[in-house]
């Protein structure tokens, strides 16, 4: 199931959603030395951040793989059980990088292994928001409504959480959205490609 009754409106309403096709995704955000160069924080091992969305959905491209769609994304997070965060339905402090363990910085991926989702991914929830192929539409996601081949320009969701957005950020089913023209230093990814 995708989306949350409980959560903002952007998220509503609940729907089942099926895959025809089986997905990889990586087990991390994409890392600074991995990507190439450095975002806001240096580190071989951060996150690399501060991109804009084509440069992150090129890099994939040149890796032979893209950006996960938004329901790839969720699904990795949430599993069959559709649980609130990676790791069940309980908010775990210690199982993410947030404000109030963070110093104001990002973390080496996946230094929070207890946050781990059912498919081993780590940091879904944390560290950075994580982009996604996806343009911005309402409930209920459907690839084929244009918003897996939206223009360029249009508004991206991103997903995952960091800092002050624990409150609300940090759940599986929490969907912000973005200028792909713009940067921002909490803002990663993570690549996916067809099995």
């Amino acid at each position: 199931m995708m989306g949350s009754d409980d959560g903002r409106r952007d998220e509503r309403p609940v729907f089942e959603q099926c895959f025809d096709t089986a997905f990889w995704i990586d087990r991390t955000e994409v890392t600074n030395v991995a990507f190439g160069s450095v975002g806001r924080f240096d580190g071989a091992t951060r996150p690399r951040e501060n991109l804009l969305w084509s440069e992150a959905r090129d890099h994939c491209a040149a890796r032979g793989a893209r950006l996960p769609t938004e329901a790839e994304w969720e699904y990795a997070a949430r599993g069959v059980e559709s649980w609130l965060y990676p790791w069940g339905d309980t908010l775990i402090a210690d199982n993410l990088v947030f404000d109030q363990n963070s110093d104001g910085e990002t973390a080496p991926v996946g230094s929070r292994p207890n946050g781990a989702s059912w498919v081993g991914a780590l940091d879904l929830s944390g560290n950075v928001f994580e982009m996604v192929s996806s343009a911005y539409a309402r409930y209920p996601y459907d690839a084929a409504d244009g918003r897996e081949e939206g223009a360029p320009d249009s508004e991206r969701v991103y997903r995952g959480g960091i800092n002050s957005y624990i409150d609300n950020g940090a759940g599986a089913a929490i969907r912000f959205r973005l200028d792909p023209d713009q940067r921002d230093w909490y803002i990663g990814f993570r690549c996916a490609r067809a099995m």
